[in-house]
């Protein structure tokens, strides 16, 4: 292969010129599977005479190539993968290491390493066993570029398996590389800190490497003390290294970014992970405390307290500025103290510093400074959504510092969190500047939900919101009128009560001249905060009655300003709260949310298309921009979701707003926006089960998804089915005059079950798709009746969770009812016996009990024994009818326990209508204002962590067990037991009777078969006659006339 023409050919992938561009990557495309093509890449990455940005573009291909179709899945291929040939791998394994140490750039760098690390994840061991006494070579070579290569080979390794739950590759290689690097770093830290970078990103990879495999275990070697020591003291000395002026630079931003802090913040972020996860035995889950329970012991008593001492210590400096301290590794301490909250041994040591913490350190991160200014001023709707998600940017000192008195409210509230009120008190009642009251106010924000649960403080909270809160509102610097109407709509939200009328109106009324702020962020905080009034408070509810509509109009305005989903929430609250006074409007809001979904979606797919250009580097489907336009467009969908719901009791006006969403249906399904199908399909739910049909316009929304889920959707399939079902089961009349769409529905099912992409869960939803064919196109799927059959008698041992093998059994349940005597015959068709086995299965489920756990199972099995009743006995397969007998007794089981099971139903259907409003008893959630105020604390976090923990363990030592050829057939029965009813499931059975069914069909029994009834009641035991006698009685009941 030619090296130079390739090279030029790869050179044209970044012309000015988008024809050159194209067609050169075309050219790319065409030869990209050919043996050597990948061998000669490297020499060419390789060459010095090469510009950088080809070696860029070369660099680019190869690990797309790589990580694409080193090893390909079968199951997933597509056409385009072609693997890659087997002297091109040995090829990249001999040469990669090399071009990482001759990288000239980080950029190539980085490429190189993703690279590698799927190398590495395909064939380390086994297919590669030199790796990590190369990986060695380089790390003790001397030369610093090779060396800065054996770091980045080293990160790689461990990268590879760093989410591997089983501990059979990463412990190795902890072992045989971590000595070497710890004794790197600490050579490297006797060399004063400069502003060169090689030292720097060197430490920086060695502690990220550390960090990195530690995400799930700490393996025996890292827990010994011949590795704790070393790292930990590492760790420590980076902690505390001080670094000159010299060394970093000078903007607070670039220094942020620079390789010395970026090695700091992993040391600190370290530290964290190794108590969070390991060392901390009075919140380790009881799974993890024998492999890591003497490691935490000797962790919290001989690292946690110096690693407090010295964070402390660094805070100490940072607030006297005598030293300067990243965003992220303040965040960092910030997450460390938070972690000290609740075991006893640390708590004791945080419990002096505590006051002295929120003054100092979490206060001023919480009040009003000149990057808040800045960002106000600059860009209005990120304040907004920086201020109304303080976990936005999850790793900021800000969040950071919400977290930690939020812990310190809820965990040590008889210790902390009235000090901290006191000390909001005193900010408040000083003459304290603009910017301190805010961060008090800001405080009672974050607090807002323990105080008015607080019963010593939230009778006073009227008082405090008109001394300290509605002054505010009129207050000359905008930010403070933004966070009076905060701290309004979080004690409203809280469930404030006003003991004067009064003093609400004076609060509403500052919330409605708040609605008309020239300052954007006052204006959102007003709209939730009147939201929130208005659906606590009816007096507040009929003010803004007369004038929803234009509330209505404001919010859609802010929301087309901002694209928040919190608006989107406020919008979805007031429709529900004020249905009556919208239904007259509901089109025209609805044509006006679909044009500001219409925007958000076009908007989004164009970044999307922008972020998948026509350059061969497709780093990821989605940037950042394009997340906050879909997550907006999915807030706009569940508001017309709402709307659909608020009206569906007026079926012209429904109906109207249904023609005015399909466009934005299509839209969606035409476009593949794959991320909203899920609202998509919950509208068209909604739509065709309220309004009961199909309109002729929403028939192409059939066609897309049956389009879609034979290309980009096929695992969309949980999403689709409710509408599916409603289109074959409010459509029934098209279907049956459609045999395409009959075509379409079945190769569905057929599909979700032989599919190798679909699990169980989407092959239930294949059968439950079946059923509704069969059941609601009665003598309309005689031509696919035999399909349907094979289908399910192809898995009617597959599977691996009961939920499916009840499903699957279902569907031929689901022919016995639809045509008795063709689908015994078909069955027999399909293979000799068959009807048997179908047999032997069923009744096996209908003589345990609670095989068949919900009515629906009940009912469906009952009527299609009723049917078989009705066969002539003649059409009887000749190795069933030495059982035929049983069909009764089997309806009998089945009815014994029918009623428990119709009562269960009922009774969780009273739960969801009832739901659970009493929040009183939910306190202790948030307060702990029981047992010793010094003590250990286990509350709900640390439940869920246990819980989590109990459930990996689980599973691992499940997936374990069937590696090694065993099955759990014990957690396969018990599965019956997670089938649960599905109350927003409807059947045409619902309709039907089984009562008086029986009757009807054990009459005709008597009557046509009188052999086979004799046989059949002769059987009988003295339960199932006393049964039997009930269900006629019960039947008698049931059809007389009232």
């Amino acid at each position: 292969m030619d090296l130079q023409a390739l090279a030029d050919l790869f050179a044209t992938t970044y012309n000015a010129d988008p024809n050159i561009q194209k067609a050169g990557e075309l050219q790319i495309r065409k030869i990209g599977a050919q043996e050597g093509m990948l061998t000669a890449l490297l020499q060419i990455i390789a060459s010095d005479s090469v510009d950088l940005a080809t070696h860029q573009a070369c660099c680019v291909y190869l690990k797309n190539r790589v990580h694409t179709s080193y090893i390909i899945d079968n199951s997933r291929a597509r056409p385009e993968q072609i693997p890659i040939a087997q002297s091109d791998r040995e090829a990249l394994k001999a040469s990669i290491l090399r071009l990482l140490a001759s990288s000239p750039s980080r950029s190539i760098t980085v490429q190189l390493g993703a690279t590698l690390k799927d190398l590495i994840s395909h064939d380390f061991p086994e297919r590669w066993p030199t790796l990590l006494r190369d990986v060695e070579a380089l790390l003790n070579s001397g030369d610093i570029r090779e060396v800065g290569a054996g770091c980045v080979a080293a990160l790689e390794c461990v990268r590879a398996f760093r989410y591997r739950q089983n501990k059979d590759i990463l412990p190795g290689i902890i072992e045989q590389l971590f000595p070497t690097l710890v004794t790197i770093a600490t050579g490297m830290l006797n060399t004063p800190p400069s502003s060169a970078q090689e030292i720097p990103t060197m430490l920086h990879l060695i502690l990220k490497t550390y960090k990195t495999s530690i995400i799930v275990n700490l393996s025996s070697h890292q827990q010994s003390a011949d590795s704790l020591v070393p790292w930990g003291r590492l760790l420590f000395q980076v902690v505390n290294l001080a670094l000159p002026n010299d060394a970093v630079p000078e903007d607070e931003e670039d220094r942020e970014r620079s390789e010395w802090w970026k090695a700091k913040k992993w040391a600190y972020a370290t530290l964290g992970r190794l108590f969070h996860r390991f060392g901390n035995p009075s919140q380790l889950p009881s799974p993890m405390q024998k492999e890591y329970g003497t490691f935490a012991n000797h962790f919290v008593t001989a690292f946690a307290p110096e690693i407090f001492k010295v964070y402390l210590h660094q805070v100490e400096l940072y607030i006297s500025k005598q030293a300067w301290l990243s965003k992220k590794c303040q965040y960092q301490i910030f997450q460390f103290f938070t972690e000290c909250i609740k075991p006893k041994s640390t708590w004791i040591l945080l419990k002096p510093h505590v006051d002295s913490l929120v003054a100092n350190f979490v206060f001023p991160h919480l009040s009003f400074n000149a990057s808040n200014q800045q960002l106000w001023e600059s860009d209005p709707v990120e304040y907004v959504r920086a201020s109304v998600d303080e976990f936005e940017n999850f790793s900021s000192p800000v969040s950071g510092a919400t977290s930690f008195i939020l812990s310190l409210a809820s965990v040590r509230t008889k210790t902390a969190f009235l000090p901290i009120l006191t000390f909001v008190n005193n900010v408040l009642r000083s003459n304290a500047a603009p910017p301190q009251k805010f961060g008090a106010l800001n405080m009672t924000s974050i607090l807002g939900n323990f105080i008015m649960r607080h019963p010593e403080v939230k009778g006073g909270m009227e008082q405090f919101m008109m001394q300290h809160v509605l002054p505010e509102f009129t207050a000359s610097e905008p930010y403070m009128r933004a966070i009076a109407c905060e701290v309004l709509g979080t004690m409203v939200k809280s469930h404030l009560e006003w003991t004067s009328a009064e003093n609400l109106e004076k609060h509403s009324r500052a919330i409605a001249v708040a609605l008309d702020d020239p300052e954007l962020p006052v204006r959102v905080q007003a709209a939730m905060a009147l939201t929130k009034m208005a659906v606590t408070y009816d007096s507040v509810r009929e003010a803004v009655a007369p004038q929803v509509g234009k509330v209505i109009q404001d919010l859609l305005k802010l929301s087309d300003e901002t694209d928040l989903d919190l608006l989107n929430n406020s919008m979805e609250l007031m429709v529900e709260r004020f249905q009556d006074e919208l239904l007259p409007v509901a089109t025209q809001l609805t044509a006006r949310l679909c044009e500001t979904y219409m925007r958000l979606a076009r908007e989004g797919l164009a970044l999307a298309n922008e972020t998948i250009s026509d350059n061969i580097e497709v780093e990821s489907l989605l940037s950042d921009g394009d997340d906050d336009k879909i997550y907006g467009a999915m807030g706009v969908a569940k508001t017309i979701g709402t709307i659909v719901s608020s009206i569906d009791t007026n079926q012209e006006v429904l109906t109207q707003v249904q023609e005015v969403v399909i466009p934005i249906i299509r839209f969606t399904l035409e476009n593949k926006l794959l991320d909203l199908f899920d609202n998509m399909y919950d509208l068209v739910d909604s739509l065709t089960f309220k309004l009961s049909s199909i309109s002729p316009n929403m028939w192409p929304v059939f066609e897309a998804t049956y389009e879609l889920f034979k290309s980009d959707a096929v695992d969309f399939l949980d999403e689709m089915l409710p509408s599916l079902d409603n289109f074959v089961s409010y459509g029934s009349e098209v279907f049956k005059a459609r045999p395409d769409y009959r075509q379409k529905v079945l190769d569905i099912y057929q599909t979700s079950l032989t599919s190798p992409q679909l699990g169980d869960s989407d092959k239930i939803n294949g059968c439950k798709l079946a059923e509704s064919l069969l059941l609601n196109l009665a003598g309309h799927v005689d031509d696919h009746l035999q399909d349907i059959i094979k289908t399910a008698m192809d898995h009617i041992d597959a599977g691996n969770t009961y939920a499916f093998k009840l499903a699957n059994l279902e569907v031929l349940i689901n022919a016995v009812f639809y045509n008795s005597t063709a689908a015994l015959h078909l069955m027999e068709n399909y293979n000799t016996g068959a009807s048997r086995l179908f047999f032997d299965r069923w009744f096996a489920a209908i003589n345990v009990d609670e095989k068949l756990p919900r009515v629906h199972d009940k009912k469906l099995s009952i009527l299609a024994l009723c049917k078989l009743m009705e066969v002539d006995s003649s059409m009887v397969p000749a190795n069933l009818q030495e059982g035929w007998p049983g069909i009764v007794a089997g309806a009998l089981n089945i009815f014994k326990d029918l009623p428990q099971a119709v009562s269960r139903r009922k009774a969780l259907e009273q739960t969801l209508v009832e739901g659970d409003d009493d929040e009183d008893d939910e306190d202790a959630r948030y307060l702990n204002l029981e047992g010793g105020e010094d003590e250990d604390v286990w509350d709900d976090d640390s439940a869920y962590l246990e819980m989590l923990a109990k459930e990996s363990a689980r599973l691992r030592a499940r997936s374990e067990q069937n590696g090694d050829g065993g099955e759990d057939d014990e957690s396969v029965i018990s599965e019956e037991s997670d089938i649960e009813e599905e109350l927003g499931f409807f059947s045409l059975l619902d309709a039907i009777n089984p009562y008086t069914t029986f009757k009807h069909a054990l009459t005709n029994f008597q009557t046509n078969n009188s052999a086979l009834y004799q046989a059949a009641t002769t059987i009988l035991s003295v339960e199932q006659q006393t049964v039997l006698m009930e269900v006629m009685t019960m039947a008698e009941a049931q059809s007389s006339p009232q």
